[in-house]
């Protein structure tokens, strides 16, 4: 377990109190490795360190392989003790995978929690005991119209998708924290300060155009009362395996044998120049451990589109 406390800025304990600083606020920020999880928690540290308040960061991810859990706590107000926050004692939680927020859910206070998650599926091998296409599978059943009438506050949302169509999946992190900030009094321009602070120079406009499409869904449901969640996916019901397709970027790949080594199914293999490829495409579930393990992002998995569907 990882612990970070930023000490306060200068500030009188009225000013403080004045913002909500009496009571300390508790987020907690969860997913899987390669997701961005540890990033949303460093912005939250560090706005609540520039508003003037005593910041408490604990994570663990040290032993989280890409695809593995990955949680953080941050804690900040006037006064911070603890640097984990004790089951029902969490004012927000912001999942960027679904099952995993749905773990975490009973860490919300039951009467004011907020919950924002991605309504994207990362299914793991173990899941699919059955590993025949079209399997069903043991991955969590709640949809987010159930998940909603659990909890005082909700947004359920395809952060992904946003973020595939901003042309940066890896964004979908950004996205979440904009909805976030809806519901905080810190100007949007704080927050985009922030992301530049602990961001790559050269992402910065990817994050920006990614904060600001999430501020923007949360604001259009909220104008329209429409529901704060996505719509209900047919297969939450029953995840079913589908047959896949995939693709592997040559020119990305180092031929590190990772996925080929961890391929559950014996898919892939590395060709003479040292490039992995699909060597049995017929024996591909979809699990999506080669995409995820790859540490150079070179192997991306989608699901191949049905004969039915393609007529």
């Amino acid at each position: 377990m990882n612990k970070a406390f930023v000490e306060p800025a200068a500030s009188d304990d009225a000013s403080l109190a004045e913002r909500g600083g009496a009571a300390a606020q508790n987020v907690m920020v969860v997913g899987v490795g390669g997701q961005g999880v540890l990033l949303i928690s460093k912005a939250l540290a560090l706005i609540g360190q520039k508003q003037g308040f005593q910041v408490k960061q604990s994570e663990v991810h040290g032993m989280a392989k890409r695809g593995g859990v990955v949680f953080s706590h941050v804690r900040f107000g006037a006064q911070v003790w603890s640097p984990t926050i004790a089951k029902g004692e969490a004012d927000a939680l912001i999942a960027l995978e679904w099952a995993e927020g749905l773990r975490w859910l009973d860490y919300l206070r039951p009467d004011s929690g907020l919950f924002i998650a991605d309504t994207r599926r990362i299914v793991p091998p173990f899941s699919c005991r059955d590993r025949r296409v079209d399997a069903a599978t043991q991955y969590a059943r709640e949809t987010p119209a159930e998940v909603a009438g659990k909890v005082a506050e909700s947004y359920a949302l395809d952060a992904t998708t946003i973020a595939v169509e901003l042309g940066e999946p890896r964004a979908a992190n950004t996205v979440l924290l904009g909805v976030y900030s809806t519901v905080t009094t810190y100007p949007p321009e704080d927050w985009l300060a922030t992301l530049d602070a602990l961001a790559p120079a050269k992402t910065r406009a990817i994050n920006h155009k990614a904060f600001e499409a999430g501020r923007a869904w949360t604001e259009a449901v909220r104008a329209d009362s429409a529901p704060r969640f996505a719509p209900a996916d047919p297969a939450a019901r029953a995840p079913r395996r589908a047959a896949a397709v995939v693709e592997i970027d040559e020119a990305w790949c180092k031929g590190c044998d990772i996925c080929v080594k961890l391929c559950p199914e014996r898919c892939l293999a590395l060709t003479p120049r040292q490039v992995a490829t699909v060597r049995r495409p017929e024996a591909c579930t979809g699990c999506g451990v080669c995409e995820w393990l790859c540490p150079d992002f070179a192997v991306s998995v989608r699901a191949a589109a049905r004969e039915a569907e393609v007529a």
